[in-house]
């Protein structure tokens, strides 16, 4: 149960956010100076940052979403935000958001907002995954009802029993694995993300 308090936050984060084009934008930007969307600056961080870009801009050409997705999208005739948490150096956020931005692309009642996790901690600290500041996270929000519909993140649910897997398995997450999911995001296609939402709808 979502408090009055997270509603606020919600609130005071969007006039501080960013549409898609803009984060893109504010990557670029940050790059160009070798830098990274985090406060305290990190040479790999910046090196994650140009490979993030990249990825992201590859998706935007080669998503391909369903004619059905595309039309339980498009008939949904509410008002709703889908509010991103996530940070220019995160990949799972590299492979999702180009993925969420062109479904909430396609319905004029959604609005694609993204802020930064590090600018807005009272907001992460409303949606953490088992106790973790994991990003990406999606906050779909209700702006009629001001209520949130549903959040979803950091990974799409294939992915997610992967990460737990091998965790159960190895006990931590090491480049080898690390490997494998970057294989797996490029072979699904954003499509597992894309069946995620729509369950959420």
């Amino acid at each position: 149960m979502k408090t009055s308090e997270t509603f606020q936050l919600i609130e005071e984060s969007l006039k501080a956010s960013y549409t898609y084009a803009e984060y893109v934008k504010l990557m670029e930007d940050l790059l160009a100076e070798e830098k990274s969307t985090a406060p305290q600056q990190d040479e790999n961080l910046t090196e994650y940052s140009k490979l993030n870009l990249r990825r992201m801009k590859r998706w935007e050409k080669t998503l391909k979403i369903s004619t059905e997705a595309e039309a339980k999208i498009k008939a949904y005739d509410g008002k709703m935000i889908w509010l991103v948490i996530s940070e220019g150096w995160c990949g799972d956020a590299a492979h999702s958001l180009p993925v969420i931005h062109q479904l909430a692309d396609l319905n004029p009642n959604i609005e694609m907002r993204v802020v930064l996790r590090d600018q807005h901690e009272d907001l992460m600290n409303q949606f953490l995954t088992n106790g973790g500041k994991s990003i990406p996270k999606l906050i779909m929000y209700d702006v009629n009802q001001k209520e949130v519909i549903a959040d979803w993140g950091p990974r799409p649910t294939i992915a997610t029993q992967m990460v737990e897997d091998y965790k159960a398995k190895h006990g931590k997450l090491d480049p080898e694995f690390k490997e494998q999911l970057q294989l797996w995001y490029n072979k699904n296609r954003g499509q597992n993300i894309i069946d995620d939402l729509l369950k959420l709808f």
